[in-house]
């Protein structure tokens, strides 16, 4: 809490994590596998060997493990050099963003583009040589961005739309023509939320990551782990305010005996609860899934899904923590004494229901998709003309 107060994880802390290895598991899983053992990695903690790590691991790290703060541009900006970056590029950058020796964040969000990625307005146009692109525009609400010293950064290299769209390893930490700077939101205090501007910065073309006009493929491919992540720690926080205002409920004494011994708390609770247990059941059930199903197969069958249960973890992060404030009461709406987790974790809830896809966009993906998959199905199951019944 005194981190939260202060508004800032020390950095010794993200070199704690980084140097035993412990930022590698919000990695999507399976683990690069050959490349974490070039880097003299072979398991986690000495427990795990990098080959056997899985989602139910990832859920248990995700669940128990850091915050994002320290993970989010591991768990999400590293992703795409991974799976599309050059071998050059991978070679150029890797080992220190691996290693954690080099921070990264990932970079779509702009002021006038959130959830519509389709909308992003910085351009990245080559110069008469072909040898750099020149970036103008600018990035907001950028999770670790004040930190990082590059960004994987969605930028626009040809016309409208999403086929305008690529991904491009963008350096920042002084970098010229880059300036950073820390937005102050009304939760996720220590997650170094940035606004970024970016003045003709010259990036050598090699820094693309993929091809040209992909990016807005290679940002979906991205966004089920960040929303399935951001589903199971949100979930967690949900559990930590309930939990909080349960131990509460069963101390504090008003009208002659425990809030818990009157009925309407205990309905309040009970209400919450069920929907807690729901999504915390749901969310283990897509972790399962996630073990079973190859990585294409899981964004056809569960990218809506996990859109869906993204939504409804802010949703029910929404209900627990209200609930946890008005059982507190006075205390609930207090940044300090017993009840300043359940006021923290109140003012965290937009941070769940907006980021990583705004609420409604989320809902209305999800059935998008589900109804694509429907239509799918049933094309599969039509007989052809003439054919018997039988």
């Amino acid at each position: 809490m005194d981190w939260e107060r202060d508004g800032l994880v020390p950095e010794d802390v993200f070199q704690r994590f980084a140097s035993a290895n412990m930022l590698i598991p919000s990695l999507p899983a399976p683990l690069p596998v050959q490349w974490l053992k070039q880097l003299g990695i072979n398991d986690i903690l000495g427990t795990v060997r990098v080959e056997e790590w899985d989602y139910i691991h990832t859920a248990i790290y995700t669940d128990e493990g850091p915050a994002a703060s320290l993970t989010t541009g591991v768990s999400y900006a590293i992703p795409p050099i991974l799976k599309f970056g050059s071998k050059q590029l991978q070679e150029r950058f890797l080992p220190d963003l691996l290693l954690g020796r080099k921070r990264i964040c990932i970079a779509i969000t702009e002021p006038e583009a959130g959830s519509d990625v389709a909308g992003i307005q910085t351009t990245a146009t080559k110069t008469p040589d072909g040898k750099h692109y020149i970036v103008t525009g600018t990035k907001k609400w950028i999770t670790n961005g004040i930190w990082s010293s590059y960004a994987t950064m969605a930028v626009r290299t040809s016309g409208p739309g999403p086929s305008g769209l690529s991904l491009l390893l963008v350096p920042l930490l002084n970098h010229p023509g880059v300036s950073t700077r820390q937005i102050k939101v009304a939760g996720h205090l220590t997650s170094g939320t940035t606004f970024i501007s970016l003045d003709e910065v010259k990036v050598p073309v090699e820094n693309l990551i993929g091809e040209e006009g992909h990016g807005m493929k290679y940002i979906m491919t991205n966004f089920n782990h960040e929303r399935l992540t951001i589903a199971i720690g949100v979930t967690r926080q949900a559990r930590v305010a309930l939990a909080a205002a349960f131990e509460y409920c069963l101390q504090r004494e008003a009208f002659g005996k425990t809030l818990m011994e009157q009925p309407v708390v205990r309905h309040r609770l009970a209400k919450a609860g069920a929907l807690l247990e729901s999504q915390g059941a749901w969310i283990e059930q897509f972790v399962y899934q996630m073990t079973k199903l190859g990585k294409v197969e899981a964004d056809v069958e569960l990218g809506g899904l996990t859109a869906l249960a993204k939504a409804q973890a802010g949703i029910v992060l929404d209900e627990c923590a209200r609930c946890a404030v008005l059982l507190f009461g006075g205390s609930g709406f207090t940044t300090t004494g017993r009840g300043e987790i359940a006021e923290r974790v109140y003012r965290d809830v937009p941070g769940a229901r907006i980021p990583g896809g705004s609420e409604d966009v989320m809902l209305d993906l999800a059935v998008r998709q589900l109804v694509k998959i429907y239509q799918g199905k049933g094309k599969e199951l039509e007989r052809p003309k003439g054919s018997s019944k039988l």
